[in-house]
């Protein structure tokens, strides 16, 4: 190449250059963290064996169930705005999946309230994946203690946070959150936690059986 001609296409290459730094290597590196998380991350186990609901709804069991677990307390009708949240960013999009399923434990005496909400969320969405299991304080306080979490009931029996529970009726959380270190559940009533965090976990989880799955298939 003449070298006017070189000279004249250093510019256009320094162009170039400052391109890919700036648009093509970020997503690039976006791809291949999320193919990571995704793909080869396991979600850790923080709580094995914890009990079953089962026990207050012979109905409803977490057992061979991806479940998501939660607390209204029998304060429901103050916790409308938290079942909205968690309805709308983790419930439709991922309750087509088989085996997934939510889980709300709440006091003896809410029914009626229970029932006003599945209205509700009914407006919403196909929420035959939305269980609703009574129990008695006692109950209920030895179930949420059996999680063994950092985290506390508040004076109605309930909480903002869900959890996550695998098929083996065990924990799944965070061990080095970037915020809080371990990570036991997911406040439904910060949107940004939602879509920041629970959907990742419960993609990893997700394809985790998924994974498994193929692998047996295969093995057969």
């Amino acid at each position: 190449m003449p070298s006017f001609l070189f000279l004249y296409s250093l510019p256009n290459m320094k162009k170039t250059f400052v391109l890919v730094v700036l648009f093509i290597l970020p997503i690039v590196a976006y791809l291949f963290f999320a193919s990571g998380v995704n793909n080869f991350g396991k979600l850790p186990i923080l709580t094995q064996n914890i009990g079953d609901v089962s026990d207050f709804d012979p109905k409803v069991t977490l057992q061979d169930k991806i479940s998501i677990i939660g607390f209204l307390g029998s304060d429901v009708e103050l916790k409308k705005g938290n079942a909205f949240n968690l309805n709308q960013k983790i419930y439709k999009p991922f309750y087509e999946f088989k085996d997934f399923q939510f889980v709300m434990i709440v006091p003896l005496g809410a029914e009626a309230k229970v029932e006003a909400l599945k209205t509700e969320l009914g407006n919403l969405t196909d929420i035959q994946k939305w269980n609703f299991v009574f129990a008695s304080e006692n109950q209920i306080k030895a179930f949420f203690k059996g999680l063994k979490t950092d985290l506390i009931l508040d004076k109605n029996f309930g909480t903002s946070h869900v959890f996550i529970i695998d098929k083996d009726k065990n924990l799944r959380g965070r061990k080095d959150d970037e915020d809080e270190g371990v990570k036991y559940g997911f406040n439904t009533a910060v949107v940004a936690e939602l879509n920041n965090k629970m959907e990742d976990d419960v993609k990893i989880i997700l394809a985790e059986y998924r994974l498994a799955l193929k692998k047996n298939n295969a093995d057969r």
